[in-house]
């Protein structure tokens, strides 16, 4: 049978990471390519705990019934005071709506404001399900230049004033893919220029809290005066994945539209996950689980940037990172990752292309994202000396 599919799909593809796990049953096989958190910081014993305590609680139908939309009433007090930890010192639980998960709030901010032929600005390069999520609701991605301190602020008004975009989607802390981090400086100018023009901002920060070295810097929504700054943040790399929750927290009229949104797309976030996820901040599980996390987190860094200098072509350049899980390297033209990935699996080590991360890919087959904070400190030696021994010879047939 012919399936009519809706236009919306022509564009869509499963994302790259997700594809790429289909390759890694194989246990054998090393793999680089995905986001998840490390086993070994996974809070399981305190969710046993806190499971055990909800479930032979008397109250525990409440778990069982339907929920608000926009969250247990609890939790979202106590999401008020998680967001202060961003700097977001005036949110009060009319700015707060739980989020099945970051990219829940990304898509229910596109559905909110993109209509098909809208432009979104995106860093380039962006987080990938992003490009997916936007290419589900027909938007057109455009690319802004980055350097060290975060967006170019000349390509971004340039980029606006060219595009009139209706939202610009960025992570500024320990970004997917590149794992860099924009300065409290591009922070503000890039909320008073966007305020300046109208554009909305999606900030999206999964991350932040997974530093181990530098010094913290305020979210762009404690730098918003106009109302245009959507905050979205997860507890799935500092918390559980599985457990699915996050936050989202902006102007009341956004947070409301957003409501109605999730009201259509899945009603609510599951209770079990939010009573899991209010118990684990009101215990003050959070904090101590975060210092054993980034020490673990930061010491596979350390292992990946050390495998790197000694094992990878000294052609090869690539970010330092000063928290997040991710390295972004960059091989000389003439070097195609895409082509190079099959033979990367018949050495039984995976990567991601960088060019799945770019909202114009063209040109960007040199680039590459390693994931360092699923693999073990051997796995990382092992597999970093297998992909430097391929790329060595690849570079040395130019």
């Amino acid at each position: 049978m012919n399936y009519n599919y809706a236009s919306r799909m022509a564009n869509l593809n499963g994302t790259a990471t997700r594809e790429i796990f289909k390759l890694l049953g194989n246990p054998e096989i090393i793999s680089f390519a995905g986001g998840n958190p490390a086993i070994e910081c996974l809070p399981t014993e305190r969710v046993k705990e806190i499971t055990a305590d909800v479930t032979s609680s008397p109250s525990f139908a409440r778990v069982l019934q339907y929920g608000l939309t926009a969250g247990f009433p609890e939790l979202r007090n106590q999401l008020v005071e998680y967001v202060k930890s961003a700097g977001i010192s005036d949110a009060t639980v009319d700015n707060i709506l739980v989020i099945s998960g970051g990219q829940q709030g990304i898509d229910l901010a596109l559905k909110t404001f993109i209509n098909p032929g809208d432009v979104v600005l995106v860093e380039n390069p962006t987080y990938l399900a992003f490009l997916q999520i936007a290419n589900s609701y027909e938007a057109v991605c455009k690319g802004v230049n980055a350097n060290d301190d975060g967006l170019d602020l000349e390509d971004l008004e340039a980029k606006i004033k060219k595009h009139n975009p209706k939202i610009l989607y960025c992570v500024p802390t320990f970004s997917n893919p590149t794992g860099k981090t924009y300065t409290a400086e591009n922070r503000k100018a890039i909320a008073e220029l966007t305020a300046k023009y109208g554009v909305m901002v999606i900030e999206d920060d999964p991350y932040s809290k997974l530093r181990f070295k530098g010094e913290y810097v305020p979210s762009m929504k404690s730098m918003d005066t106009a109302g245009n700054v959507i905050f979205v943040s997860s507890f799935s790399k500092i918390v559980s994945p599985g457990n699915r929750t996050g936050v989202a927290c902006a102007t009341p009229e956004i947070i409301r539209k957003m409501e109605i949104c999730k009201q259509g797309t899945d009603l609510h976030t599951p209770n079990l996950s939010q009573m899991i996820t209010y118990e684990y901040l009101k215990r003050g599980y959070l904090e101590p689980d975060l210092e054993k996390a980034v020490k673990i987190y930061g010491d596979k860094k350390a292992c990946m940037s050390n495998a790197i200098k000694n094992y990878m072509p000294e052609e090869f350049e690539c970010t330092d990172p000063d928290g997040g899980l991710f390295i972004w390297g960059k091989f000389p033209k003439g070097i195609d990752v895409i082509k190079i990935f099959p033979e990367a699996i018949e050495k039984k080590v995976a990567y991601i292309q960088g060019s799945v991360f770019f909202a114009e890919p063209e040109g960007t087959e040199n680039y590459i994202r390693l994931n360092y904070s699923y693999a073990n400190a051997e796995q990382i030696e092992t597999g970093i000396k297998r992909l430097g021994d391929l790329f060595k010879e690849k570079l040395a047939k130019l």
